[in-house]
């Protein structure tokens, strides 16, 4: 068959078989086959790969992708396709198969998406951002997720996925920020002060009334962001100008002129609703404004006041009890089972919407500590106020001395949640298969090793006493090593050799040199190196013991030499437990927590390695150095107990050092896997790692590799 002949309906067949796995799918391919033997040979290979592609992420959206890819062949670019079957494939590892399946069946709708993406915000690109904003707010601190529409509950601001009715992303990018800032207000200036969701149910016109209280409430919020956030509402002021009917008729501009004083509140609005409810028509929304959503946000406030009310309680009694301790003892028939505190002033700062407290118990003023100011921050705006039961400190019956004790963490307890990336480093990880990434693929958190204060360090240094001091001196050599630098215009010393070929020179009438001079140049060391240890549960036993012997000299080598120095464990249990463990970060001393820490290196789970080299590299690129230096010691090759084994692990690896590279940092491995040869050239290169065939040698050869590589 000539190289440009297009494939036939056979040969076409036979890819799609293996491709789909029909012996297990029974898919019927045959019709889909005979469309493509029509078409031109570079054509057919492409929607080939790309089924294949499709397929390796699950068989039915590779069959899916293959029924649709012909009909819109001609009617998008490459680029587009590309794009559609990378974010079906993207939207089957977040949400499963079928809404990936959607994606595909549904490619006007993609098209579209795209389009708009292409100059729209998207809050997962911009969500760290809002979310720092949000933070740097005053009051309640809120969280951010995605919704279809903008709303808040008043514990979280809910916003759209994208944005994008403005021209270019940063444009929309602000009206992500005017949305957060919207929802915050709702909170901050006391919105849901009024049970919303009773004025609600009570009222006549139920629909009429919430959106005309929308609208009222609105105008009172932007007088309240005028003043808190100026900057902030220009922006606003902008956005509508754009893309609302700005302009209030002259019955809405006088309402708002009546909600300009600061001292307006969510009973003004209310008010102002049940006045003109049956003679005023609400504006149409600001493209800002969201959602009201009264019944979510009364359920959420309820369970907040109960809770905060309890807790308020409990550190009162902790206070009256600090307060009680060294003073006189009453007389058991005067010793009150509780005590009421009284709330000595509040004031507030119409600049900043903050309050001053003070608490005073038996008219002796009590600072409250900064728990309790937040607490009653909360109840403030909750409530408008701190009702005088909350002001009781708690009984016997409801004190709970253990929400005062110090909690020990368990590190595990957060793989126990189900959202349990919240808060974890998410990295992207390589599928060969599909010759994309998996974006936010890896969830890993960052762990410290916990200290053991035993004998290891002393024993390790008592039995390799000389091997160490040896090291020191080798490696205070590499930190004295200075260079003689010939052939210079200046210099100590005379170039005798320079000297002699420029005689030479003068001889046939050649013009003489003035490079006759050496000089010594001193070698100034400018290197970051982070160790990436192994510590798989295939390290138990000798290795483990090698593992941290070599540790041990490194670190007091290096110490005499002045580098600076990392080191760091890692191992997990599939995608969604990836572990990072601190021995010693960058800024740490070579102290004895630290030497505990290497003492306390044990065995986990598995070798996902990938997902640490990343890691590790941001690491090393937050230092300033000159040479950035990730050395791996490890056991075998990249394994985990899921698909990350065999192909998909080297691969994803070999991936994450391309992408080390290319950030200018020199990977290196040291492995005393007898396999490594099969699968290490591949990852790492030819000369960029080092097979130990006997673990005892270990310590030597690792401190032996470091002294050649960094000079």
């Amino acid at each position: 068959m000539n190289a440009k002949t297009p494939l036939s309906s056979e040969d076409i067949l036979k890819r799609l078989d293996i491709y789909l796995d029909v012996e297990f799918t029974f898919y019927h391919n045959e019709q889909h086959a005979k469309i493509l033997s029509a078409l031109p040979l570079t054509q057919q290979q492409y929607i080939l790969a790309w089924v294949q592609r499709t397929a390796s992420t699950h068989h039915e959206l590779g069959y899916q992708f293959m029924a649709h890819i012909v009909d819109i062949l001609n009617e998008i670019d490459a680029k587009t396709i590309e794009a559609w079957a990378l974010h079906a494939m993207d939207t089957y590892d977040v949400k499963g198969l079928y809404p990936a399946l959607e994606i595909i069946r549904n490619v006007s709708n993609f098209l579209q998406l795209s389009h708009e993406k292409e100059a729209g915000a998207v809050l997962e690109d911009e969500s760290a951002i809002l979310l720092h904003f949000v933070h740097g707010l005053s009051g309640r601190k809120l969280k951010l997720e995605e919704a279809e529409q903008a709303y808040t509950d008043t514990e979280t601001i809910f916003l759209p996925a994208l944005v994008a009715p403005l021209k270019n992303k940063k444009e929309n990018f602000k009206l992500y920020k005017v949305m957060v800032a919207y929802c915050w207000a709702q909170s901050r200036f006391g919105t849901y002060l009024i049970n919303l969701y009773t004025e609600v149910e009570n009222s006549e016109y139920p629909e009429k009334f919430i959106a005309l209280f929308h609208a009222v409430e609105t105008l009172r919020l932007e007088h309240c962001l005028a003043r808190e956030l100026p900057g902030l509402y220009r922006q606003l002021c902008e956005i509508k100008s754009q893309l609302d009917n700005s302009t209030l008729d002259l019955q809405w501009q006088a309402i708002s002129d009546q909600l300009q004083s600061e001292i307006c509140t969510a009973n003004d609005t209310l008010d102002i609703v049940n006045q003109y409810l049956n003679q005023l028509e609400p504006f149409t929304p600001y493209c800002y404004q969201g959602l009201l959503q009264p019944e979510i946000t009364a359920s959420v406030i309820q369970a907040r006041i109960n809770e905060e009310k309890k807790q308020l309680k409990n550190i009162l009694r902790k206070m009256q009890d600090d307060f009680d301790e060294g003073k006189e003892p009453k007389p058991p028939q005067k010793m009150p089972a509780n005590e009421r505190f009284d709330l000595k002033e509040i004031k507030e700062h119409s600049s900043q919407q903050d309050f001053t407290m003070e608490l005073t118990l038996d008219d002796q003023p009590i600072a409250p500590p900064e728990n309790a100011k937040n607490l009653m921050s909360s109840i403030l705006q909750d409530l408008g106020e701190i009702p005088d039961e909350y002001l009781v400190a708690a009984g016997d019956g409801e004190y709970d001395p253990s929400f005062f004790e110090e909690k020990e963490e368990d590190p595990d307890d957060v793989w126990k949640v189900p959202y349990h990336e919240e808060g974890a480093f998410l990295y992207n990880e390589w599928d060969f298969k599909r010759q994309n990434y998996r974006k936010n693929w890896c969830a890993a958190r960052e762990k410290v090793v916990k200290p053991i204060y035993d004998n290891f360090v002393n024993n390790t240094m008592s039995k390799h006493g000389k091997l160490i001091k040896h090291l020191r001196k080798t490696f205070e050599a590499m930190r004295d090593d200075n260079k003689l630098l010939k052939r210079q215009t200046n210099g100590d010393e005379i170039d005798i050799d320079a000297y002699v070929e420029a005689l030479a020179d003068t001889e046939d009438g050649s013009e003489m040199t003035d490079r006759l001079y050496m000089q010594m140049q001193r070698h100034e060391r400018n290197i970051a190196v982070c160790f990436m240890v192994d510590m798989s549960g295939s390290t138990k036993g000798w290795i483990n013991d090698a593992e941290r012997e070599a540790l041990v000299l490194l670190c007091e080598s290096l110490e005499s030499l002045g580098d600076r120095y990392a080191i760091y464990g890692f191992s997990g249990m599939a995608r969604k437990r990836c572990e990072i463990y601190t021995i010693k970060a960058f800024d740490d001393n070579y102290d004895e927590e630290v030497k505990a820490r290497i003492s306390g290196i044990e065995p986990k789970d598995y070798t996902r390695m990938g997902f640490a080299i990343r890691h590790l590299n941001k690491k090393l690129l937050d230092i300033e150095a000159k040479t950035r230096i990730l050395i791996t010691i490890s056991d075998g090759k990249p394994d985990d107990y899921d698909s990350y084994r065999g192909e998909y692990g080297i691969e994803d690896t070999r991936r994450a050092l391309v992408e080390t590279r290319r950030a200018g940092i020199h990977p290196y491995c040291i492995t005393i896997d007898s396999e490594a040869k099969d699968y290490l050239p591949h990852m790492y290169g030819v000369a960029a790692y080092t097979v130990i065939d006997e673990i005892r040698e270990l310590p030597l050869k690792v401190s032996d590799i470091y002294r050649r590589l960094t000079t």
